[in-house]
């Protein structure tokens, strides 16, 4: 069975609980919303004016010769029209004010949620289809408010208005009238089928398009590295076709509707002339009185015309009101944290306080981390062959370093993953001074680690922002951070020194100068708990060296775990752990594994250049059974 795409969903037009939580989003502005009510009411009430005028005029004013009525009859008019004016530029700003409030207020919350999600949402929820929420979605509930539920409104109480004044009149000709409704009706429900199927591709093909150019204008150097540019052209412009279609389909959907609509109000004027003529000839109706009618038809069917659009537009934002709050009400990181004590292999006899972990320790001691029998998969549910660790074990202690080495996929980067609680495991328990991180809020985890990951990313801003990311800290402390670890180097060849602005993720930086200042970002927090993921593998041997060497100061009373490729950069740990197939196969410290000529002698061999090793390590038998 197919599944509609989430962009392509298109839920009721008329939904009681979203109805619900957008009125909540507009409560905060319920006097714009009131002003915008009575406004549309007032100008619902001066559409009778003109008709009624027209009767007198006809009817009394011009066959008595009475030219100070006519007079008084034209001034009434254009007072009438002045209000009317008056009501519609009253409209359009209350009702635009109270759309892009709401607006924003939503689109702050949705960036705020985003932020909170855990990362396995970013993981499986494609980028541009998160933009167009934050964007297209939010924008199409500006429309309701703008010109959606508040016009339609209006357009309820003339359409009703205008229904008690005809048959007030005459009932005869309002029946006459009202002769062609039935077809309005049905030709509006056909636009109302066809133009929600157009839009609904419309968003989907928008949808796809903000996914492809995100992901091609991140992969640019990677596109022109490759020469790809005249073949993602093309895939770029089959998308842009497609959505074009999609949107001249909507647009054939209008030019349809509305001269139909023109149509059968002009068989309603017709049939209601001819309805009025024997009448007339008898002397039973006046002239005034039909041309009254003739506008007041021409009113009546005008928001009936309107009311269908907005019930498109009323549809469209309840399906974007779906999306919208089916995204805020997705769990936050700490929201879909389990208990410790319902992890399978947990005792919650055991499950520690989080008081454990003092909020007010000294920043600058270590702190004990273990993990204990940790079992985890990023497929849920796991299976047999999913597992990416499989019964980690292992203790670090404030002043030690723990070194992690494997080849790539052994499950290195996942336990970091996994330290920084953007994942829980299924299986097992990884304590923080004896406090299991599932009983920590992740932000008062995350404040005591520094991390700088293989994957450097600096935000578009100034470079001493960039350093000072996670502390308020003053400039002397900015530049004492960024000379610890060499960074200062780099920011002195910088026209602006610390107040150089960077591009989008540092691009105007080499490679090795981006991973210097994500260095002196993470010492400048000064964390109880380093974590460096491939930190030194973008530098050169020299600035390495001098890394080496200011973090060997920094690592002293702290907690040191470094994932590595280049065995070299961590000889000195005090224990190194051998992964294989998301198993600690091998540990010790680097002279013991040498000795026992294992893998990780293999590893350091063919580091070395001992290329008849090279793929040994793959060829190790196959992890064990899961339990």
């Amino acid at each position: 069975m197919s599944v509609t795409p989430d962009d392509e969903r298109v839920g009721r037009a008329f939904d009681r609980r979203l109805a619900r939580r957008l009125l909540a989003s507009a409560r905060p502005y319920r006097g714009l919303t009131v002003g915008a009510v009575l406004v549309l009411l007032v100008a619902g009430a001066l559409q009778l004016v003109p008709p009624m005028l027209t009767r007198h005029v006809i009817d009394v004013a011009v066959p008595a010769g009475d030219a100070g009525a006519l007079r008084s009859a034209v001034l009434l008019l254009c007072g009438a029209l002045l209000l009317q004016v008056a009501c519609a530029y009253l409209q359009a700003v209350l009702t635009g004010e109270l759309g892009q409030r709401v607006m924003h207020d939503l689109r702050r919350a949705c960036f705020a949620h985003l932020q909170r999600l855990p990362v396995r949402f970013f993981d499986t929820t494609p980028v541009g289809r998160v933009v167009t929420r934050v964007t297209s979605d939010v924008e199409s509930l500006n429309e309701l408010f703008t010109s959606g539920v508040v016009a339609g409104l209006g357009d309820l109480f003339t359409l009703v208005a205008i229904t008690v004044l005809m048959v007030v009149v005459d009932w005869r000709l309002a029946l006459a009238a009202y002769l062609v409704v039935p077809g309005i009706l049905w030709v509006s429900a056909v636009f109302r089928r066809r133009v929600r199927s157009a839009y609904r591709d419309i968003r989907g093909r928008l949808a796809r398009i903000n996914a492809f150019l995100q992901e091609r204008l991140t992969a640019m150097r990677v596109v022109q590295l490759f020469g790809r540019e005249r073949d993602e052209t093309a895939r770029f412009v089959a998308l842009d076709r497609a959505h074009l279609e999609a949107h001249l389909r909507s647009v054939t959907v209008y030019a349809l509707y509305f001269p139909a609509i023109e149509l059968l109000t002009t068989v309603a004027l017709a049939s209601l002339v001819i309805a009025a003529a024997p009448r007339v000839g008898g002397g039973v109706l006046t002239v005034g009185t039909v041309a009254a009618f003739l506008q007041l038809a021409r009113r009546f069917y005008q928001p009936l015309q309107d009311l269908s659009d907005k019930y498109n537009t009323l549809q469209q934002a309840m399906a974007s009101a779906e999306r919208i709050f089916g995204l805020l009400d997705t769990p936050a990181a700490e929201e879909v944290a389990v208990s410790a004590a319902s992890i399978v292999g947990a005792d919650a006899a055991v499950v520690s306080s989080p008081a454990g972990l003092s909020s007010d320790r000294d920043r600058w001691r270590g702190v004990t981390v273990t993990f204990e029998d940790v079992w985890f998969s990023y497929a849920e549910p796991a299976t047999a062959s999913s597992w990416v660790l499989r019964g980690v074990s292992f203790t670090v202690r404030p002043g030690e370093t723990l070194a992690l080495v494997g080849h790539t996929g052994a499950g290195k980067s996942t336990i970091v993953s996994l330290l920084l609680r953007f994942y829980d495991p299924q299986r097992g328990r990884i304590r923080v001074d004896g406090v299991d991180i599932r009983d920590l809020p992740a932000r008062r985890l995350r404040r005591i680690v520094g991390y700088v990951q293989q994957d450097i990313f600096l935000f578009a801003g100034d470079v001493a922002a960039n350093i000072r990311l996670a502390a308020p800290l003053d400039d002397a402390a900015v530049r004492a951070a960024a000379s610890r670890v060499g960074a200062d180097r780099v920011v002195a060849r910088l026209p602006d020194g610390y107040a150089h602005r960077l591009g989008e993720r540092g691009a105007s930086l080499s490679v090795g100068e981006r991973q210097l200042l994500s260095f002196a970002r993470a010492i400048a927090a000064d964390p109880a708990l380093l974590v460096l993921d491939e930190a030194t593998s973008a530098v050169d041997s020299e600035v390495e060296a001098a890394i080496q060497q200011g973090l060997a100061t920094l690592m002293q009373g702290r907690t040191t775990i470094a994932v590595a490729h280049r065995l070299s950069t961590i000889v000195g740990a005090t224990e190194i752990l051998v992964l294989h197939h998301g198993e600690v196969r091998e540990r010790g410290t680097h002279r013991s594994l040498l000795a026992a000529g294992g893998l990780y002698a293999r590893l350091s061999r063919l580091q070395a250049g001992d290329t008849e090793l090279e793929g040994q390590a793959e060829r190790l038998p196959s992890p064990r059974a899961v339990p």
